[in-house]
């Protein structure tokens, strides 16, 4: 319990740093945006994490992002209370979520003040629950948001394999030592084995670039 409160803390911490890469202004309207997103979901009752670029800030080199991705522990059968809790959250929908989120498994929506875009990711796999109730709390005015915890955002990240996503987990993995690379490597079998892509042989890539 003690390891998880200092943890917390860190991540409070470096999310405070953030004020380098975004503007004072800026930052607050994202801190609230979270925070109210957060709010949102709580009272839904809808577990979930964030991931993506506003993780990666946690974690590995700051950078600019205007977006946030949100993964909901739900399937297609909570997609009213999705939409339900992204209206409690002030967020404009993007798109018919009939049409759109029913084939794609993603509501997109803005908000209308700071002109972010918000990706609900609806998505109830075993890793994706795992992963959901590994999140890790950063806490923002009142509210505990959730952000996946840093392997976790690692496997999505060597999962997504763009030149981005595999310079983000170059710099999580040097910022973070310590990471639990059997974690990574055991979902990473998990899904070459489901998928028959070289998901591993990209973590062993990274490593050997970082030495």
């Amino acid at each position: 319990m003690r390891r998880e409160r200092l943890g917390c803390s860190r991540l409070k911490i470096r999310w405070t740093e953030l004020t380098s890469t975004y503007t004072w202004q800026e930052f607050s309207m994202l801190e609230k945006l979270l925070e109210r997103i957060a709010r949102a979901l709580d009272k839904a009752a809808l577990p979930y994490m964030i991931i993506g670029g506003q993780a990666v800030l946690l974690y590995g080199e700051p950078r600019l992002t205007k977006d946030i991705d949100i993964t909901l522990g739900a399937g297609l059968e909570r997609l009213p209370e999705v939409i339900a809790a992204a209206s409690t959250a002030e967020l404009k929908l993007l798109v018919d979520p009939e049409l759109f989120t029913r084939q794609t498994m993603v509501l997109p929506c803005s908000d209308a003040e700071s002109g972010i875009r918000v990706d609900f990711i609806l998505s109830f796999s075993p890793f994706e629950q795992i992963a959901i109730s590994r999140a890790r709390p950063v806490r923002m005015g009142t509210t505990d948001v959730k952000f996946a915890s840093l392997e976790d955002l690692t496997i999505h990240k060597l999962i997504a394999g763009r030149a981005r996503d595999l310079e983000d987990v170059t710099s999580i993995l040097l910022k973070n030592p310590d990471t639990d690379l059997s974690y990574i490597r055991h979902w990473l079998h998990e899904f070459e084995a489901a998928t028959d892509e070289p998901f591993a042989e990209r973590l062993s890539a990274v490593l050997k670039e970082i030495g």
